[in-house]
């Protein structure tokens, strides 16, 4: 399936109206953003981040237009290790006292029936550098509250040294602590807004 991009001219033309662009606010409680990372050469350590907040907006009419915006605390880091949890959050890592956030701001986005890439600028530490985000739309449905809620899936791989996480031990076998590819997953469920 090839992917279609109609403007907003192209659809009145046809006398259909196009649709309005749709916000949906991403909600925290139903969403994951998690990583993995190798530890000691050998075995995966996987975390999350407990909190996000953001904003989807998709233009029906025209999906190029449509962006999202995202921010995540760096103090809300989860590796379900306290200590390790601690020194993320220190200057070693992601020195969520001076760069208390991180966020992604979409350059474009790209619909092609349910697959979805998604081209942004992540910011990490101070660091801004552009990511795609490959994954799919799941679809929308109605709540029993009386809302109306749409799903995404998504991942990226990152170089943590690239946002200056530069952090590591040598190990006496060869080889160091950390890993420095992280592979992040995203599980989204937003809400549309009125």
């Amino acid at each position: 399936m090839t992917a279609t991009t109609l403007t907003s001219t192209q659809l009145n033309k046809t006398g259909v109206a196009a649709p309005a662009a749709t916000t949906w606010k991403i909600d925290a409680s139903h969403s994951h953003v998690e990583f993995a990372v190798k530890h000691l050469m050998i075995s995966t350590v996987k975390g999350r981040f407990t909190e996000v907040e953001g904003d989807i907006v998709i233009d029906e009419a025209n999906p190029a237009s449509s962006r999202v915006e995202v921010k995540i605390p760096a103090a809300s880091i989860d590796t379900r290790e306290s200590t390790r949890d601690a020194h993320l959050r220190s200057a070693d890592f992601f020195d969520a006292e001076n760069h208390p956030y991180l966020t992604f701001t979409s350059t474009g986005v790209e619909l092609d029936g349910s697959d979805l890439t998604v081209r942004g600028d992540l910011t990490i530490r101070g660091t801004t550098l552009p990511v795609t985000l490959e994954g799919e739309y799941l679809g929308s449905t109605p709540t029993p509250f009386g809302t109306t809620v749409a799903a995404f899936s998504a991942k990226t791989k990152v170089n943590r040294k690239d946002y200056g996480l530069h952090y590591n031990a040598a190990l006496e076998t060869g080889g160091v602590l950390v890993g420095d590819e992280i592979k992040i997953s995203l599980e989204v469920e937003a809400v549309k807004q009125a």
